[in-house]
C-alpha cells in the first residue's frame, strides 16, 4: 500500500537519468546553450534599446522574445545543471519554489504565442496598411500591445496554478527534470476534474487564438503581394515575415512535441528531454534568425564591430 505524505512542503524531482559517461557532456551542452540565451538575448535587446534606427514598433515588440527567453530560462536551467550533478535522492525542492518555477515555465511558453500573435499584428498593419502605419502602430499602441500580451498570458496562467495550489498534496514525487502545472496537481490525492477541464480548455484557446491569428494575418498578406505589382514592397514582405513565421514554427513543433509525447507514457524519457529543449531551441534560434533576417540589426551589428576609437597619439 503506498505511503502518503499530506502537504509536505518539501518535494523530489526525478529529473532525467543521465549515465555517468554522459554526464559531463550533457552539464556542458546545457549550460553552453544557457550561456548564449543569455549573452544573445541581452545583446539584441540592448543594440535595439541603444540603437535609435531601430526604435520602431516591429524591433520594440520583438524585444518581448528576448525578455521572455530570458526570464523562462533563468528560472529552469540553473536548477537543472544543479540537479544533473546530484543523485536522484537529493533533488529536493521547496513546494513554493516549485510552483514559482511552474508559473513561470507556464508564462514562458504562454506569452511566446500571444508576443507572435502581436508581432503578427503589427506586420499585417505594415503590410496591408502601409500610409496608415504610422498613425496606427503609434508608442502608445505598442505599449498597449505588449501590455495585452503580457497581461492574458499572466491572467490565464494564474488560473491554472491558482486551481492547482488549491489542492491537498499526498505525494512529494515531481516526475518532471523541473515543476509545472501537470506535475504539481498529480501530487493531489483529490479529484483533478476541474484542472483537466480548465487545462484543455486553456491549450485549446490559446493553440486555437494562435495559429487562428497567423493563418488570418497571413493569408491576408498573402493576398496583399499576390495582388500588389510593387516588387519592393514584396520582396520586404516576404523576407520580414518569413522571419517571424520562422520563429513561430519552430515554438509551435517544440510546444506540440511535448504535449504529444504527454500522451505516451512510456517515452517519459523522451518527454523530459523534448520539455527541456522547448526552452533551449527556440531561444537560441529567435535571435540568430531575427538578426540574420533583418537587415536593419546587421547594418546595426555591422557598425557596432566597424568602429575603432581614434586614441590621441600624444
Amino acid at each position: 500500500m503506498e505511503n502518503y505524505t499530506y502537504n509536505s512542503f518539501t518535494l523530489q524531482l526525478e529529473g532525467i537519468d543521465v549515465s555517468e559517461e554522459s554526464l559531463y557532456p550533457v552539464f556542458l551542452f546545457f549550460l553552453f546553450s544557457y550561456m548564449f540565451i543569455i549573452v544573445a538575448n541581452v545583446g539584441i535587446a540592448v543594440l535595439v534599446f541603444t540603437d535609435k534606427n531601430l526604435h520602431q514598433p516591429m524591433y520594440l515588440l520583438f524585444c518581448n522574445l528576448p525578455f521572455n527567453d530570458i526570464l523562462g530560462n533563468s528560472i529552469m536551467v540553473p536548477r537543472l545543471l544543479s540537479d544533473i550533478l546530484l543523485p536522484p535522492s537529493e533533488r529536493l525542492i521547496s513546494y513554493y519554489e516549485c510552483v514559482v518555477q511552474a508559473f513561470t515555465t507556464h508564462m514562458f511558453g504562454t506569452t511566446a504565442h500571444t508576443v507572435l500573435m502581436i508581432m503578427a499584428f503589427d506586420r499585417y498593419v505594415a503590410i496591408c496598411n502601409p500610409l496608415r502605419y504610422s498613425s496606427i502602430m503609434t508608442n502608445k499602441m505598442v505599449i498597449k500591445l505588449t501590455v495585452s500580451a503580457w497581461g492574458v498570458a499572466f491572467i490565464l496562467v494564474g488560473i491554472l496554478l491558482g486551481l492547482t495550489i488549491r489542492l491537498n498534496r499526498c505525494r512529494t514525487m515531481i516526475t518532471n527534470p523541473f515543476c509545472d502545472n501537470a506535475s504539481l496537481f498529480k501530487l493531489s490525492c483529490e479529484n483533478v476534474f476541474i484542472n483537466n477541464v480548465y487545462g484543455l480548455t486553456f491549450t485549446v484557446v490559446l493553440f486555437t487564438g494562435s495559429i487562428g491569428s497567423m493563418v488570418l494575418t497571413y493569408t491576408k498578406i498573402t493576398v496583399v503581394c499576390l495582388t500588389s505589382k510593387n516588387k519592393s514592397l514584396n520582396s520586404k514582405a516576404l523576407k520580414t515575415c518569413s522571419t517571424h513565421l520562422v520563429l513561430y514554427l519552430i515554438m509551435l513543433m517544440s510546444g506540440f512535441t511535448v504535449i504529444f509525447l504527454h500522451r505516451f507514457p512510456q517515452y517519459s524519457d523522451y518527454r523530459k528531454l523534448s520539455a527541456i529543449l522547448f526552452h533551449i531551441i527556440p531561444c537560441s534560434l529567435n535571435p540568430i534568425i531575427y538578426g540574420v533576417q533583418s537587415a536593419e540589426i546587421c547594418r546595426s551589428l555591422s557598425k557596432l564591430f566597424r568602429y575603432k576609437p581614434v586614441w590621441p597619439l600624444f
